[in-house]
């Protein structure tokens, strides 16, 4: 077994339950613009199309193709465009309210913190994610899970985004980890391990969704849990 002594983890999916901290804040807007009155879509319908539109606007943002503006600028207008409502019906400051909401929602993942509580007495921990500084900073605030984190590797302070090799020589530089005594986790088959796997940087892929792959992966996990048993 490898000797370690960092674990690089995700945010977004791995850690922070970003599909859950979302549906709450779309539902609590939904409410409160009272969208029931349109008689067009329901709660989960918003729910699933800004899942669909926000993969697809992160998807182009990973790959350099829009900035950080586009996403927040496009993310509704596409969303009432999919649902066929009239975009006189989308609130100006829509995006604003949910910006500020979500990242305030403190859900994680099953076992999230006694994992964590675990590999803190025996390695140091810190996160790389493509997130951008201020809204990850909020999250692990109202999450609760800052206090467990060395450094926060960021797509925005590294000027680079995973999988690009770049934002990891920046997270082993910052906190003086190497590729022989660290690892990766995340939820990420394209960003998380992709770039692991590119700097041959062992990793642990977390599928909680249990979805199936060709892609090669070193460890699986189901359950964070589960990571006990790997470190």
């Amino acid at each position: 077994m490898a000797y370690y002594k960092h674990i690089f983890f995700d945010l977004d999916h791995t850690l922070w339950d970003y599909d859950t901290n979302a549906s709450e804040a779309l539902f609590e807007l939904y409410d409160h613009y009272k969208f029931h009155e349109l008689n067009s879509f329901t709660k989960e319908e918003l729910v699933a199309t800004f899942f669909e539109v926000n993969d697809q606007l992160w998807d182009l943002y990973n790959q350099h193709r829009i900035g950080r503006g586009d996403i927040r600028k496009r993310r509704f207008p596409q969303i009432f465009q999919k649902l066929r409502v009239d975009e006189v019906h989308l609130p100006e400051n829509l995006e604003s309210e949910y910006i500020n909401l979500a990242p305030t929602k403190p859900a994680v993942f099953p076992g999230t913190f006694e994992v964590l509580e675990y590999l803190a007495g025996k390695y140091s921990l810190h996160l790389i994610t493509n997130g951008f500084n201020d809204i990850q900073q909020v999250k692990l605030k109202h999450s609760q899970l800052e206090k467990f984190f060395g450094h926060v590797i960021t797509s925005e302070s590294s000027k680079a985004r995973k999988p690009n090799r770049r934002i990891f020589e920046v997270a082993f530089e910052l906190t003086g980890a190497s590729v022989f005594d660290s690892i990766m986790i995340g939820d990420n088959l394209g960003s998380d391990i992709a770039g692991a796997k590119g700097i041959e940087m062992d990793h642990v892929w977390f599928n909680p969704k249990g979805m199936a792959t060709k892609v090669t992966v070193q460890h699986e996990i189901s359950n964070l849990k589960q990571l006990k048993s790997i470190l």
